[in-house]
């Protein structure tokens, strides 16, 4: 299958015999990213979201050299979503890295108290530079980055207590930038979500589409789940047939079948719905409800 569409958006989902192919890169992006080099200059520190099921995958390579010389705090978001061991791992990958790093829940809170004492800490040395110049009490100024559908706008809200940013569990509902403060000391820019406009590994591709990230109106989701049931597998043997209660193996659209028995996904002439047991494995997954799942670990990224 082969979708293009040329208009306000751009999109490619090219999926062939073995492999499937991922783009998505709508015009929006392009004015996103144009928007954030503009008000860079204005910014002290890049709060960049990620999520910690995939921490590097969900990063937009971009993001390092937009940037460069600004001070860095990485977000692992969601990370009530990925192995505790795992989101573990990774602070201290980031930190090796020389970046802030703190895991937040902010659907729940989680870690966002902590925020406020991090950014003071990551921009002491602009705050020391503007106390010898005399400048007091001049508010931080942080612009939140990240792909979409990774939280910022949920994060903002937790972070300020109350509503600033419109928020929803589709990527691209931020279309536009919004300045939002927080108190006395932080000023926040909030700026939609943007991918690159070509990936060159397609597993990031991949691991992108898993977590919602890139729309499924343009993926074949039985093929996307079935992989994604071929991961857990192999990575999380038993996972699936204690939620699904099926027999696991290394067929993932059989496993898909077993789930559409399963859960009585039928369509006329009583044949079994895999694109409907497809699109609820993927819920599962996106929601945690098959349980705690990283997908990607730091011993792989330096293999």
């Amino acid at each position: 299958m082969v979708c293009d569409k040329y208009r306000k958006e751009f999109w490619i989902c090219k999926i062939e015999e073995e492999d499937m192919h991922f783009q998505w890169y709508p015009g929006h992006m392009t004015k996103a990213r144009r928007m954030m080099q503009e008000n860079i200059k204005l910014i002290d520190l890049v709060i960049e979201l990620v999520d910690a099921r995939i921490p590097v995958s969900s990063r937009n390579p971009d993001i390092d050299e937009l940037g460069k010389n600004k001070a860095r705090l990485i977000l692992l978001n969601k990370s009530d979503l990925a192995e505790e061991r795992c989101n573990d791992a990774w602070m201290e990958y980031f930190k090796k890295k020389g970046y802030s790093v703190v895991k937040v829940n902010s659907k729940k809170g989680g870690g966002i108290k902590s925020i406020h004492g991090v950014i003071q800490e990551a921009c002491k040395e602009k705050i020391e530079r503007d106390r010898k110049r005399g400048i007091l009490n001049r508010p931080v100024r942080a612009m939140v980055v990240g792909i979409p559908n990774v939280g910022k706008s949920t994060f903002i809200n937790a972070l300020a207590g109350k509503a600033c940013a419109k928020t929803g569990n589709k990527p691209g509902v931020t279309k536009g930038k919004q300045w939002i403060r927080l108190n006395k000391n932080v000023e926040l820019l909030d700026t939609p979500g943007i991918l690159w406009p070509k990936f060159e590994d397609q597993s990031v591709g991949l691991k992108l589409a898993y977590i919602g990230s890139i729309k499924d109106e343009i993926l074949n989701t039985e093929e996307l789940a079935a992989k994604l049931c071929e991961f857990l597998n192999d990575k999380y043997s038993g996972i699936l047939a204690e939620k699904y209660d099926i027999e696991e193996s290394d067929d993932g659209f059989a496993m898909l079948q077993e789930i559409a028995k399963s859960r009585h996904c039928l369509v006329k002439g009583n044949e079994y719905d895999t694109e409907k047991a497809a699109k609820l494995m993927l819920d599962d997954f996106r929601n945690g409800r098959l349980g705690r799942i990283t997908l990607e670990f730091p011993d792989e990224m330096d293999a």
